[in-house]
């Protein structure tokens, strides 16, 4: 059953969608307040916290996906190279580094200006490209922090992106 076969022609808060999207997924979840929950998705390379709220005032869903990184000092202008590169690929939401609290980041707003109402599914697929796009990108920034490799090698890790498992 499609994630937004479980709801109503009527609507509903999208911080209500994210909850049951969570459920849904079976994923570790914490609703911080009305407007806010707090997920923990587990990937391939790294556990991944995502944060949704909801802003009335400027009518936006944001999300912000989150994992710990701590690159060596001397390698943060590779760092902010290859996220410069990545951010280049990503059409929707991009990549930034919360130097202070060692995270990187995954942003993304929703924008539901003039009382626009976002489907689960539009909800369900702004998380998963955020969590796709950590997974994809996640290698090329440990081999341009710490693998020694140029941003073009490493972002030709990316590029050359597997499709299914063997």
């Amino acid at each position: 059953m499609a994630v937004s076969e479980q709801f109503l022609e009527e609507e509903i808060h999208p911080i209500d969608i994210v909850e049951h999207i969570a459920e849904h997924h079976d994923w570790t979840f914490d609703r911080i307040a009305d407007d806010q929950i707090a997920m923990a998705v587990d990937g391939q390379w790294r556990t991944y916290s995502i944060t949704l709220a909801w802003s009335g005032f400027d009518e936006t869903l944001k999300m912000v996906c989150s994992f710990e990184m701590e690159p060596p000092a001397e390698k943060m202008p590779e760092l902010y190279q290859v996220l410069n590169s990545i951010n280049d690929q990503c059409w929707a939401g991009g990549f930034t580094f919360w130097d202070d609290q060692k995270l990187m980041i995954y942003r993304y707003g929703l924008v539901l200006a003039g009382g626009q109402v976002a489907s689960p599914d539009q909800i369900d697929t702004m998380i998963n490209v955020a969590i796709m796009s950590a997974e994809r990108f996640y290698p090329a920034i440990q081999l341009a922090t710490w693998g020694g490799r140029s941003v073009e090698d490493a972002m030709q890790v990316a590029i050359a992106e597997a499709y299914g498992r063997a």
